[in-house]
């Protein structure tokens, strides 16, 4: 089927050549004309502007946007609203907070358009592997981008989770539970970095892949980072985090739901950017004082 994609980085760019190898037909468009062209010899018909992505589309119109949440998809939104026509369709893959996603669609219906929110999971990697799809908005509509979603997602990838907003709330979620399960097994790697041992990180990944109740593709990966760097050195240990798990812990506490290693995983990003930690140094001085404790001065 005929959709447009509009933002061509890392995700749009291959789920763009996912949808072309799959025999869809991809109308593309992104701030920098250049990687729009660069799509042009695998198939994808490039737009110079939001206007001719549009008129380059037979209705009912599909607008796929993988843009960074917040602002850039408002702004695209509002941009696209006067080109689009009643019974239209624009589909949000980005990682949206769920509640903006249930005003767009309200906004949408108001003026006949459709909005879909898909969580997206599946990374850099998803070119090869396919792409996990939480899908939310209406039913009526998922089925009818439903070749879309099975091009797009491996077998059995692909799942409508209900009304505007499910499927970036199931998404949000999903980022939470990835947070715990980083925290899970830095902590552990740590550990075994730490051994009096001379255990080989890389090689105790590959083998906890294989059958082993903590394996996952996060170890996979482990493992490929392992094996180009043993010891991590080249990597500073500053991690960011990008909303979803803030917005998870802060629905854990609207809704009265423990969610005790989320939010530590949450508060040990964190701790990853502090150079010092003022906490840490108030904790020496205390037991300094109360117990003649040794500190280590600058």
């Amino acid at each position: 089927m005929q959709i447009a994609m509009i933002g061509l980085g890392r995700m749009g760019a291959n789920m763009t050549l996912r949808l072309l190898a799959g025999g869809h037909e991809v109308v593309v468009y992104d701030r920098n004309p250049e990687a729009a062209a660069a799509l042009k010899d695998s198939g994808a018909a490039p737009a110079l502007s939001l206007e001719e992505l549009v008129k380059r589309l037979k209705p009912p119109r599909h607008v796929w946007i993988m843009v960074p949440a917040g602002l850039p998809v408002t702004q695209t939104i509002a941009a696209l609203v006067p080109l689009m026509a009643p019974g239209d369709a624009i589909i949000d893959g980005g990682n949206s907070n769920y509640h903006d996603s249930v005003a767009r669609a309200q906004a949408l219906a108001e003026k006949g358009l459709h909005f879909m929110d898909v969580g997206t999971s599946g990374g850099v990697w998803g070119l090869k592997n396919g792409y996990c799809l939480m899908i939310g908005g209406d039913e009526a509509v998922f089925r009818r981008l439903e070749p879309v979603f099975k091009t797009l997602a491996p077998a059995g990838g692909y799942g409508y989770m209900g009304p505007a907003g499910a499927g970036h709330y199931v998404k949000m979620v999903h980022n939470g539970i990835e947070y715990g399960l980083l925290q899970a097994y830095a902590e552990g790697f740590e550990l075994l970095d730490a051994s009096t041992y001379d255990l080989d990180l890389r090689r105790i990944a590959a083998l906890w892949s294989q059958g082993s109740v903590v394996r996952s593709w996060l170890l996979e990966l482990a493992e490929i980072a392992l094996e180009k760097d043993p010891k991590l050195a080249s990597i500073a240990g500053f991690v960011e985090d990008s909303g979803e798990g803030r917005w998870t812990v802060q629905e854990a506490i609207d809704r009265g739901v423990p969610a005790t290693v989320l939010a530590y995983s949450l508060f040990a990003r964190f701790r990853s950017r502090q150079q010092e930690s003022f906490g840490a140094k108030l904790i020496a001085a205390l037991r300094e004082q109360f117990g003649g404790h040794g500190v280590k001065r600058e």
